[in-house]
């Protein structure tokens, strides 16, 4: 029960997350990427569980084309052996000659078609890698401009200051819910490599793992200047009265 990741649980804490911030930022774009991160683990949940499921057509195909192909040789060396021993010995060589070059494309399409299931899998799971690693980024983005420093230190703005209108505890909230949702992205990537045991998927769910909790640090660097300020705010105001 607790050794694999659920993603009905997954997906239930990112509906509650989507929910906290709706409340306590009403119609924030960070809204609106909770949103749309609760929509792709929905997928990602519908996705992860077909990978795990076997595409019976192609593994038949591949039995129908190495049953035919083995046929084939067997038939080419039974006309080999069949020959009457008159037979020259160079038309004997030319019967071995095309076994030997059936067998090498019977050989290749057999390895072809056993890793065509693999092959597909990979390329799917990596596109949808792809779209999370798409959310992380715009995550990122909505944390870029929220700048504690100018709340512990202000400094005066200039026309092109990007707004901020936010006290220092819904920064901090608002920083700790993109950490969230940076951590709750890396859950639903992990869904993929939970289903798949290809080494590329794998890696790259590890990459992106490795992007979120580097992204996070850098907001809990952020989180950690707002909390000291607010402390050193506190210990002068004390010394003040």
């Amino acid at each position: 029960m607790y050794r694999t990741l659920d993603p009905d649980k997954i997906i239930a804490t990112l509906e509650r997350l989507e929910a906290r911030i709706g409340e306590r930022f009403p119609g924030a774009g960070l809204t609106r990427v909770a949103a749309e991160l609760t929509m792709a683990a929905r997928e990602s949940r519908a996705r992860s569980r077909q990978l795990e499921r076997p595409m019976y057509g192609l593994r038949m195909a591949s039995i129908i084309i190495v049953v035919l192909g083995l046929a084939a040789i067997a038939a080419l060396f039974l006309s080999v052996q069949v020959q009457s021993p008159t037979t020259e010995l160079f038309g004997m060589m030319q019967g071995i000659d095309s076994s030997v070059n059936l067998l090498i494309v019977v050989g290749a399409a057999v390895i072809y078609l056993t890793t065509l299931e693999s092959r597909r899998k990979r390329r799917t799971a990596l596109s949808h890698l792809h779209e999370l690693r798409s959310i992380v980024h715009v995550i990122d983005m909505h944390q870029l401009t929220k700048d504690p420093s100018q709340l512990v230190n202000p400094v005066p703005v200039t026309p092109s200051s990007p707004p901020r209108t936010m006290s220092e505890a819904e920064l901090t909230r608002y920083l700790d819910y993109c950490s969230e949702l940076l951590s709750l992205t890396g859950k639903v990537a992990a869904l993929y490599a939970q289903s798949s045991t290809d080494t590329e998927v794998v890696e790259a769910v590890n990459d992106l793992e490795r992007l979120t909790t580097n992204l996070s640090h850098k907001i809990w660097q952020k989180i950690t200047i707002l909390q000291s300020g607010g402390s050193v705010a506190g210990q002068a105001g004390r010394h003040r009265s």
